[in-house]
C-alpha cells in the first residue's frame, strides 16, 4: 500500500486531504508541524509528502532542505500545499526538489488526487 505523509498545521485541511486520500486507497499519516513531519518521514519513508510551507517549529523549506540532504529521503516526491503561489517561492521549492505545487485557496480535493497519481500512481 502506498504511503502518503501530510505535513500541514491546518487541521481542517489535513483532515480533508486525509479522508480523500484514504478513500482512494492510500495509507495516510498526518504531522501537524515540520518537526513532527521530519520524525515521521524518517520513521516511515513515505511514497509521497504533501507539505505546507508556513508551519510552527519548522517550515516546509527547512523540511525540504533536510530531506534533500538525506540519501534515504531525497528521492521522496514532495507536493507543496501553500497559501502562496508566488513565483519566487515556487522556484525555491522546485530547487529543493518539490515536484508540484497546490495553492490552498484554489485547489479542489480531486486536483490533489490527480497530482498524487501523477507522481506515484494509483493506490493499488
Amino acid at each position: 500500500m502506498k504511503k502518503i505523509l501530510i505535513i500541514e498545521d491546518e487541521e481542517i485541511l489535513s483532515n480533508l486531504l486525509q479522508k480523500k486520500l484514504t478513500a482512494e486507497g492510500y495509507e495516510v499519516e498526518v504531522a501537524k508541524d515540520g518537526e513532527e513531519g521530519m520524525e515521521k518521514v524518517r520513521e516511515t519513508i513515505p511514497d509521497l509528502v504533501l507539505l505546507d510551507i508556513i508551519m510552527p517549529k519548522k517550515g516546509g523549506f527547512e523540511v525540504m532542505e533536510e530531506m534533500s540532504e538525506d540519501e534515504n529521503l531525497s528521492s521522496v516526491p514532495i507536493i507543496v500545499v501553500s497559501n502562496s503561489g508566488q513565483p519566487v517561492e515556487i522556484d525555491r521549492a522546485q530547487n529543493l526538489g518539490a515536484k508540484d505545487w497546490l495553492v490552498k485557496t484554489e485547489f479542489d480535493p480531486q486536483e490533489v488526487i490527480e497530482k498524487v497519481v501523477s507522481q506515484i500512481g494509483k493506490a493499488e
